[in-house]
């Protein structure tokens, strides 16, 4: 060969290797660099060495110049039009992706394996099943579709686009399988539910001796997770340990045996894998974290948190929306408003999701002043922002600044969507806003973008039942074109009880029982309709039948946060160290409330046919009233004591509901009380749900 060609060659080779090596490492600058290098050589549009360009530029996140180098080839082969194809897809747009899949047919360059492949992916990206059904029928004419990578790409595809039969049907029919094809199989069953299924093509996979790699442990620990198999889990983490199988420096093998040891209520377990991890990464410190707060161990999650911000792991935002949620979820205040002054000192704090979050927590908080402040500084909103705000005003009972915020929410160009319009429609129900309820309701009903569910009409029924209208609510439920659900039967149940119509509340039970005999919560319900009209034998054989079939009801659970510290308590706790100066200051609080404000006992809220003397005993030891006694042991009657804020499980009882109302009279305290539906604010003896609740 001649000695100048082969030299011409060698250089073209050398840049070659250094593009590919600056694509590996992500060094653009270098790559740069060789670029303006081999333009003065010559090699300006050299087919080989501008298909490495694309790929190095679409690598280093400067898709721009890779789509140059593309338009400006003289000559363009399958490597070139697949190489930016990837390009668009790692820089976010798979649909520009699709776009020059349809262009290279027009241009008559055949696609390869890796084309089809690269455009199964985009599909499965944008969940567009259409198309990848039309590449799927190509790779079948053209023989592609049994080739491993191609097909490992069609299951990956209908697994994302939620056809999991599909994707069976490919991985049976490949006459080869590698390992990827077995872990997009387990993980396709995985995501979509049929965890049972990646369980045994796991076991499968074994049986043929394939070799297992972090993914398919992460899918199958995953599936484990779901199905709360703690057993399997277990077998698969003593596997990693005989295998040799390193999960200490795997984060993401390490992440899923966590999690699955905390979904399992397995927290010593848990905490151990943790305690063995080299590198700890967010994600196992998140899992951990959440774990305790599931528990209710806010010390060991608090504890936690403070340690992952002493270390040199980057906050994301992420954990920041999780540890809000928490905070919300407990009504934490205090530590919200650290975690608030927290999240404006880092990169991830000003993500919408986090401010979503914060926003949330504030209002779960009872601070609807800071939430409002929030919301109106808020960098960008989306329709998440909106509906939390409208929810919180709902909660609230503010209907109408709710119906305020929705009306804006559209002038500013953000559209609704289904869970916007049921913010709006609790909001209504909860503020008695009837009318502008309806009329919500039928917009929502004639628009064709948004199908009304089944919650939809709960809210009606609501709505109606609180004002009410009983038959018309009944009519509501039984005219809906939808199935009506235990929850919508529940509603009307409840709303039987407030206006105490026993006929259609046996009627309505009745149906109930017999859709969900075996929730606790439906026959409690009858036994509370049949305890208000007084029928006690009826009552008692209802609690009877729910002791017979061992049923046993969530119990009424109430806290309160004193100096950083959450306090709880359950209906008849004496487990409290100040429960007898608690019990004293209650008896000192009904004392005066007698004498200032002829305060008497709901008794009818003790549900028990028993004497008076005894029902009040019962009344007394209500949760919430034993929280506010502690806040009131504590100081917060005392001067100066702006808000008490006290926290439930549950509805707040008629009883408990009078009770504060007065107490907020006489000590000009401000209680602040959330319980399973919405706030309610006393002041001055009177409550913000207007006793609408």
């Amino acid at each position: 060969m001649n000695r100048g060609l082969f030299s011409v060659l060698n250089e073209r080779q050398k840049f070659a290797n250094f593009l590919r090596f600056c694509s590996k490492s992500l060094l653009l600058d270098q790559g740069m660099q060789v670029h303006g290098a081999l333009v003065k050589m010559g090699f300006g549009f050299d087919l080989m060495l501008s298909n490495d360009l694309i790929v190095m530029y679409g690598k280093c996140g400067r898709l721009g110049v890779a789509c140059d180098v593309f338009d400006r080839m003289l000559k363009r082969n399958v490597v070139s039009w697949t190489a930016l194809m990837c390009g668009h897809i790692q820089n976010g747009n798979p649909l520009e992706s699709l776009l020059l899949f349809s262009k290279m047919g027009l241009s008559g360059v055949k696609p390869n394996d890796f084309t089809f492949s690269t455009n199964l992916k985009a599909c499965g990206l944008l969940n567009g099943l259409d198309i990848g059904r039309q590449i799927h029928d190509i790779c079948v004419k053209t023989g592609f579709d049994m080739v491993n990578v191609v097909g490992n790409s069609i299951i990956d595809m209908y697994s994302k686009c939620g056809r999991i039969n599909e994707a069976a049907c490919m991985f049976e029919v490949m006459p080869v399988r590698n390992l990827i094809s077995w872990n997009a199989m387990i993980a396709g069953y995985t995501v979509a539910g049929f965890c049972e299924k990646a369980l045994v093509l796991f076991q499968k996979m074994q049986e043929v001796g394939g070799f297992l790699d972090e993914f398919t442990f992460t899918s199958t620990l995953k599936a484990c997770s779901d199905l709360g198999a703690i057993k399997e889990g277990n077998q698969i983490h003593a596997f990693l340990i005989t295998g040799g199988f390193l999960y200490s420096v795997n984060t993401a093998v390490a992440g899923a045996l966590i999690d699955l040891y905390v979904k399992c209520g397995k927290l010593f377990m848990a905490r151990r894998v943790f305690s063995h991890i080299e590198e700890k990464h967010v994600i196992s410190w998140t899992a951990l974290i959440l774990g305790y707060a599931q528990e209710g161990n806010l010390a060991e999650f608090m504890d936690l948190f403070r340690q992952l911000r002493e270390s040199s792991i980057q906050v994301d935002g992420f954990i920041l929306s999780s540890m809000m949620g928490v905070f919300a979820d407990f009504a934490l205040v205090q530590q919200g408003k650290q975690m608030h002054a927290f999240a404006i000192k880092v990169p991830s704090g000003v993500d919408t999701s986090v401010c979503n979050s914060i926003l949330d927590m504030y209002l779960k908080c009872g601070m609807i002043n800071e939430a409002e402040r929030l919301f109106s500084e808020m960098p960008a909103r989306n329709v998440i922002s909106w509906t939390v705000m409208i929810t919180g005003y709902g909660k609230h009972g503010l209907g109408k600044e709710a119906i305020r915020l929705f009306d804006e929410m559209q002038l500013d160009s953000t559209q609704p969507d289904d869970v916007t319009y049921l913010a709006v429609l609790l909001g209504c129900s909860h503020s008695g806003l009837v009318e502008k309820g309806q009329e919500y309701f039928s917009r929502l009903c004639s628009y064709h973008g948004i199908k009304a569910r089944v919650e939809h009409y709960a809210c009606m029924v609501d709505l109606l039942g609180r004002a009410g209208r009983l038959k018309e609510a009944k009519n509501l439920v039984d005219s809906m074109p939808l199935e009506a659900n235990v929850g919508i039967w529940q509603t009307l149940l409840s709303a039987c009880r407030v206006h105490g119509d026993l006929e259609l509340g046996k009627e309505v039970g009745g149906i109930l029982l017999r859709l969900d005999s075996e929730n606790p919560v439906n026959y409690v319900m009858m036994s509370n309709i049949y305890a208000d009209a007084g029928y006690w034998k009826e009552c008692e054989r209802i609690r009877e039948l729910v002791k017979s079939k061992k049923l046993k009801k969530e119990a009424g659970r109430s806290w309160v946060e004193i100096d950083k510290e959450v306090h709880f308590f359950y209906g008849g706790d004496d487990t409290h160290p100040l429960t007898e100066k608690i019990h004293e200051i209650l008896k000192e609080m009904e004392r005066r409330m007698k004498e200032e404000l002829g305060y008497v006992y709901g008794v009818k809220y003790a549900l028990h046919d028993v004497e008076e003397e005894s029902k009040m005993e019962n009344l007394r030891v209500h949760s919430e009233k034993l929280a506010i006694g502690l806040a009131l042991v504590c100081g917060g009657s005392e001067e100066g004591r702006k808000v008490i804020r006290v926290f439930k499980n549950l509805r707040v009882c008629g009883d408990c509901h009078e009770f504060i109302k007065g107490l907020s009279k006489i000590l000009r305290v401000v209680f602040v009380v959330r319980d399973a539906n919405r706030f309610h604010r006393f002041e001055d003896g009177l409550c913000s749900c207007r006793d609408y609740w």
